[in-house]
């Protein structure tokens, strides 16, 4: 991938994002969310930051389409995910199957950018999750409120998916002032917990 490229999950995902929850100012973001660039995976770093720094003037909107927007991010990637893996993962005991449901929400925040990475640690029962290199948080004043929430809802999606209840917050965002970008992920179920998912259903 070029450096000036960005894949198609993360364009693709904001795009539906906007034409659910702003339908009447989706023309205005396909200014840069164009269908063609779309298509075609030409879309740069320059037109989805200006997309986003326009999201961002949406007010209490912008959370909601970014929340939308990592769910559709997770959706798909786990539509293109091999069967065999889904249902092996699936198989696993509960907090098996949460540590290998947080690898693929690695692999899914790494599919929406090559910038981007999430490192992950659980330590009783708790997650934690540092962002590096997110495209949401390079902004040049503090922003009122974290802007992460498209990877908590990667990281909540992909676990729910997986069956592992969970609920995913940010806990520190640079955007907002903070060190780093952190999320903070609650894993719901005992460490020797050996339900697997056909019993949960």
């Amino acid at each position: 991938m070029s450096e000036t490229r960005i894949g198609r999950l993360i364009v693709a995902s904001l795009h539906q994002a906007i034409a659910d929850v702003l339908p009447q100012r989706l023309e205005f973001y396909e200014n840069w969310l164009n269908s063609h660039g779309l298509r075609e995976g030409t879309i740069g770093m320059a037109p989805l930051l200006a997309a986003i720094s326009f999201l961002r003037t949406e007010g209490p909107v912008y959370p909601q389409v970014m929340a939308r927007a990592g769910e559709y991010a997770s959706d798909w990637s786990l539509a293109s995910m091999s069967p065999l893996r889904r249902r092996l993962i699936l198989m696993l005991p509960l907090w098996w199957r949460a540590r290998a449901a947080l690898g693929v929400s690695r692999e899914v925040v790494r599919a929406s950018y090559v910038g981007s990475r999430a490192v992950t640690r659980i330590r009783k029962g708790v997650a934690t999750v540092d962002l590096r290199g997110s495209l949401f948080c390079n902004v040049r004043e503090t922003a009122a409120a974290p802007l992460c929430g498209y990877y908590a809802a990667i990281i909540e999606r992909v676990l729910k998916l997986f069956q592992v209840p969970a609920t995913a917050v940010t806990s520190s965002c640079r955007a907002s002032g903070g060190a780093r970008c952190e999320l903070t992920v609650e894993l719901y179920g005992k460490p020797d917990e050996t339900t697997r998912a056909s019993e949960l259903s």
